[in-house]
């Protein structure tokens, strides 16, 4: 069988680390030429296998129509000289550049993973601005598969794309979980490690986060629910994970708690989620948007409970009641009583994450979501030459 040409477009290299490159050797391996493209320097190149073609791109994120003109543009050459068979793209902004520019190459198959949708929890003229550029994007390509269910169900809902041209792949998320990483054998190393190191006692219940700074991933609620939990219960701590990227969107009051609050642990950005998750007795999640929330699987691979907003996307990684509890978006009453429930109840916590884990090994390793890509991909190309 000839090897078939693939290029894979993001918008920033970091999306590259996180959901794309652990899977590049098995296509590699299964007859796949792989190109990645985004906004990438040196480093970036040098640490790719050699069998991947890279191709730079300057992309910047937010909006600015000149560098959104060149970056089509520069797309455009560069898939237009390669000739590849699949072009597949994710992220805002690359997806946006990148539909655009392969239409007008004449790609035969144009695959938007729709890893999040954008104008959700958006109002007025904004909402209806980003939501013309989604459908925009789903109509110039050929197929789309959303990272969750609840998401197909959404977009089919709102008219974004019909069921012909959509679909998820085995039960969802970008990349699933790797299950060797998120080993739930090491949780109680993990667990000693994390608190000697932050100097935190074995009595303290600690409630934690995966992601930035900023409003739309809940930070305002989230702050509000651990203050009304702190004051009660003292013997708490916030394990906050993640970069300070977007802090002129929440409350000032309350990022200032946040920064000078001694019971607020700041990590920052990590490779090692599986070490600060295993420290964790419940993980949080009130984002008002999501394409799946990767960081809901990865808790519950950790036998971690979640208590995540009732949005499409965490809707698909959690079994309400049963491996985790899903909460009104927007609603710190709701949060507060289901942390409260698990603050007081070790045991419960126990069960949910031992149910989470469970959930996790059997619907979302990313060893068999692999296969079910790699399958999907073959079947693109293959229903392509038979039409």
């Amino acid at each position: 069988m000839k090897r078939k040409k693939i290029c894979i477009v993001t918008t920033i290299s970091l999306t590259m680390h996180q959901f794309i490159i652990w899977s590049l050797e098995d296509f590699h391996k299964n007859g796949f030429d792989v190109t990645l493209l985004c906004d990438m320097d040196d480093e970036f190149i040098k640490s790719v296998p050699e069998y991947v073609n890279c191709i730079p791109v300057r992309m910047s994120r937010g909006v600015n129509i000149w560098s959104s003109i060149l970056a089509i543009f520069s797309i455009y050459k560069a898939i237009k000289k390669e000739k590849f068979d699949i072009i597949q793209y994710s992220t805002p902004n690359a997806s946006l550049y990148t539909s655009l520019a392969s239409w007008f190459a004449r790609v035969p198959i144009r695959l938007y993973c729709q890893w999040g949708i954008i104008y959700v929890g958006m109002t007025g003229m904004k909402r209806r601005i980003f939501k013309i550029i989604e459908k925009l994007v789903c109509s110039l390509s050929t197929d789309i598969q959303p990272d969750s269910h609840g998401n197909l169900i959404f977009c089919r809902n709102e008219g974004i794309y019909n069921i012909e041209k959509s679909r998820v792949v085995w039960n969802g998320s970008a990349s699933g979980v790797n299950l060797k990483k998120f080993d739930i054998n090491k949780k109680q190393e993990y667990n000693i490690d994390i608190r000697k190191k932050y100097n935190i006692s074995e009595t303290t219940v600690i409630i934690g986060f995966f992601g930035r700074v900023g409003a739309e991933k809940g930070f305002n609620e989230l702050i509000l629910a651990f203050q009304n939990i702190n004051q009660k219960y003292p013997n708490t701590k916030l394990l906050f994970v993640g970069p300070n990227e977007k802090p002129k969107t929440v409350d000032p009051r309350l990022l200032s708690w946040f920064e000078e609050s001694e019971d607020v642990l700041k990590v920052g950005w990590t490779d090692e989620g599986e070490k600060y998750l295993a420290a964790m007795d419940v993980f949080v999640f009130p984002s008002y948007r999501e394409g799946f929330g990767n960081v809901v699987i990865e808790a519950g691979a950790m036998g971690v409970p979640v208590i995540a907003s009732d949005i499409p996307g965490p809707q698909n990684g959690i079994v309400d009641g049963v491996t985790g509890y899903l909460v009104p978006v927007k609603s710190v009453d709701h949060l507060v009583k289901k942390i409260e429930l698990l603050y007081k109840n070790r045991i419960l916590r126990e069960k949910i994450g031992f149910n989470a884990r469970k959930l996790v090994e059997e619907n979302f390793d990313h060893t068999k979501l692999l296969e079910k890509m790699i399958e999907n991909r073959k079947w693109l190309i293959n229903r392509q030459g038979s039409a």
